[in-house]
């Protein structure tokens, strides 16, 4: 127990929880909607609020748009596992994944992580929903989802253009 404790220390000081510690604070911008490639379907503000929650072991993010007037609203927990030597989301909201959960996992990028999950039990073959999140600066982190339909490429579906406006 004491080496994990000692593990998940130096990960908040200079590892994977210290940069999930990087998207902590109050965020307002925009969301961007493709629901065919390069035609963008809705533009509206959002505002969002990352928290650490259980000492720093995951954050979470919470936020509030809209889609063609309609409100919505959603959440991540977002993590870094030893176990597993990956990030991983735990996301819902209120449009794009119904009344499931999606789980993703993946790597650590050069500017923040990226996870991969899948959703459409009910189609022949789940298709591929990739989130990733980058850092750009301290004020700015930008949040990309690509959807992948089974044997194809990714395409941009989503894309969240924060910027800070508090801790």
């Amino acid at each position: 127990m004491e080496i994990e404790k000692s593990k998940f220390e130096l990960s908040l000081k200079n590892g994977p929880h210290n940069k999930l510690s990087q998207l902590i604070g109050k965020w307002e911008g925009v969301s961007k909607v493709w629901f065919e490639k390069d035609i963008l379907a809705d533009e509206s503000p959002i505002s969002g609020t990352i928290t650490s929650i259980l000492d720093g072991r995951f954050v979470l993010h919470q936020y509030r748009s809209s889609m063609s007037e309609k409100p919505i609203e959603g959440l991540a927990i977002i993590a870094y596992s030893f176990e597993l030597s990956n990030y991983q989301t735990a996301w819902v909201d209120s449009f794009h994944t119904g009344t499931g959960i999606m789980f993703s996992e993946g790597s650590e990028t050069p500017a923040g992580h990226s996870v991969l999950g899948s959703y459409g039990a009910d189609l022949p073959e789940p298709w591929g929903w990739r989130t990733d999140v980058d850092v750009i600066s301290p004020t700015e982190i930008v949040i990309s989802a690509y959807n992948i339909p089974p044997g194809e490429e990714g395409v941009k579906a989503t894309e969240i253009r924060y910027h800070k406006v508090g801790d």
